[in-house]
């Protein structure tokens, strides 16, 4: 850390030094130049370190002597994308400190996000994630949905690195439908990532598919730079469908362009994948060829994901077939080294990895019978009590639908011996409303009694106000009204008039049967579906599924017996 801050202290530094003798260092013209032609001269000059450094100053000059913040942020930016990575970081502390003096939450945000995917690119993911999260907090109160949709992309990577492949087929998902439109980089970049979640959840078609789509999509919008990548991801999904010369072919033809982009993560995964391949094929001294170089790059980089933990275990396996036991002891303690650091930097993926030696074996690679028989024991108890409480639970189910049954069966020859009664029963009331006109309560219960009649009730979206209105009352005095003499709030008035009148046209009408519940709920009135399965089973005590399916049931009983059976 005292290094980091003393790196930053002598670049301030050489930023004063540099504003003062800009005058005579960069020309005024320069300086005059609008932000796009310095910012595509930075670009188109990828090789030349000395003319770019020029111009990436004259950018940050400019922006500084402006005080425009935005550009400020752009020009650190600039700086971070053309230099070296232990510089990175440094640049990205600047320009999240100048993001913060413009007080604005999109440049905050960008900044962290920028942060966050140095970290990434260092493969620092715990820091990645932390800076997407802060990131996140402060691109959320925006509506830049660019930034939104970045972070969301982003975050489906980490998201992804940890194994969480549903959240992050989901995230993926949105950033495609997205930057389809908005980012045609974006877009494929999300597609690519995409398919690699299908292939980790098994879903091989989708993946094909997904990076088939990629291809089309990069020639249709004369953007290629992805193309390496689609068929990268599509030779891994070949082995996973044990086309291991297929595997072999494609994953061989993208490396070229991975290794010009210094793809160093990428590229271990790719011998990882050839190295596997040749090891199904059992051609063991080409597979072996290639893990030693997925060795290489992780020592070189000091770099290891989950999924290649499995590299160590096959040199592992391969010096055992060679009875060398020298160099199995030696990756033995290479792979122990790799679970203590995948341990210490992958803690939330420590009970998703599967380990073939885990670390029990690894330092005690004699384990005794006996030892081996009790966790045999102890397993089996386990599932013992567990097929126990499923075996429990679904008796439980089973009773309880049944009785559920019983209980609908009651309700139901109960409404069914009613009859044709009246839908909404009258109340015999022999006391009166203190605070309303008796005149005026025998007008609304006379109205009441034609609304019900005319079946007026099957109105949508009715309201205790626009009754009341063509009642030509208030809403209070109707509603005590109804309380009073039908023995209900207004709502349940008016769903159990609903209910009686469709429960009358179920037994009458057959086609209606037919409906599904959101045809009924919209036949009766009802403003959504789910309140119409409420109000039925709150009338009837039972779904009105069952209701339906116990009218079928005794009308075909009765035409049984009509002719004899």
């Amino acid at each position: 850390m005292i290094k980091k801050y003393l790196l930053v202290f002598f670049l301030c530094l050489g930023d004063q030094i540099t504003a003062q003798e800009s005058a005579f260092k960069i020309l005024d013209s320069l300086l005059n130049r609008d932000y796009d032609y310095l910012y595509d001269r930075i670009e188109q000059l990828q090789g030349d370190t000395i003319k770019q450094s020029l111009y990436l100053k004259s950018f940050l000059l400019k922006s500084k002597s402006e005080k425009n913040f935005e550009e400020i942020v752009n020009g650190y930016k600039n700086y971070l994308h053309h230099s070296p990575d232990k510089l990175k970081l440094v640049y990205a502390d600047s320009m999240i400190f100048s993001a913060k003096q413009s007080k604005k939450n999109n440049l905050i945000g960008s900044a962290y996000l920028s942060k966050g995917i140095v970290y990434y690119g260092l493969k620092q993911h715990d820091q990645a994630l932390d800076n997407y999260l802060i990131a996140n907090d402060f691109i959320s109160k925006t509506t830049d949905n660019y930034l939104i949709y970045k972070v969301k992309y982003t975050i489906g990577h980490i998201k992804y690195y940890l194994g969480f492949y549903d959240e992050a087929i989901s995230l993926f998902r949105e950033c495609v439908a997205f930057f389809e439109k908005e980012d045609p980089r974006g877009y494929l970049n999300s597609l690519h990532s995409l398919g690699l979640c299908y292939n980790r959840i098994g879903n091989y078609g989708l993946c094909s598919e997904t990076n088939k789509k990629g291809l089309l999509e990069g020639k249709r919008l004369g953007l290629t730079t992805m193309d390496s990548y689609f068929i990268h991801s599509e030779g891994i999904n070949q082995y996973a469908l044990k086309n291991y010369r297929d595997a072999i072919k494609q994953i061989n033809y993208s490396l070229a362009v991975i290794k010009e982009n210094k793809d160093f993560a990428n590229q271990a995964v790719g011998y990882f994948y050839i190295g596997k391949s040749y090891w199904q094929l059992n051609e063991h001294e080409t597979a072996f060829s290639y893990f030693k170089k997925v060795i290489q790059i992780i020592e070189a980089k000091n770099y290891i994901r989950p999924d290649l933990r499995e590299n160590y275990e096959l040199i592992i396996s391969y010096y055992k077939s060679k009875d060398d036991l020298n160099n199995q002891l030696y990756y033995i303690q290479k792979l122990l080294k790799v679970d203590r650091i995948l341990e210490s930097r992958y803690r939330y993926l420590s009970n998703k990895i599967h380990k073939e030696y885990d670390t029990k074996k690894l330092l005690a690679d004699k384990q005794s019978i006996e030892s081996l028989l009790a966790r045999r024991k102890h397993n089996d108890l386990i599932l013992g009590l567990v097929i126990a409480f499923l075996f429990f639970l679904l008796v439980f189910l089973l009773y309880r639908n049944i009785n559920n049954k019983r209980i609908y069966r009651q309700k139901y020859e109960e409404l069914m011996t009613k009859g044709k009664s009246a839908r909404v029963e009258e109340r015999q009331i022999t006391s009166v409303i203190a605070d309303i006109n008796q005149d005026k309560i025998k007008s609304l219960l006379k109205q009441l009694e034609k609304f019900e009649k005319d079946d007026k009730f099957l109105e949508k979206d009715l309201t205790s106000n626009k009754l009341a209105v063509v009642f030509g009352t208030n809403a209070k005095y109707l509603s005590k009204i109804i309380y009073h003499y039908r023995g209900k709030k207004f709502v349940d008035y008016i769903n159990d008039l609903k209910v009686d009148y469709l429960i009358s046209l179920l037994q009458n009408d057959k086609a209606v049967r037919k409906y599904s519940n959101k045809a009924l709920a919209e036949e009766v009135g009802f403003s959504s579906t789910q309140r119409f399965t409420n109000a039925f089973f709150a009338r009837t005590g039972m779904p009105a599924s069952f209701f339906i399916q116990e009218i079928k049931k005794d009308e075909m009983t009765d035409i049984d017996e009509n002719i004899g059976f």
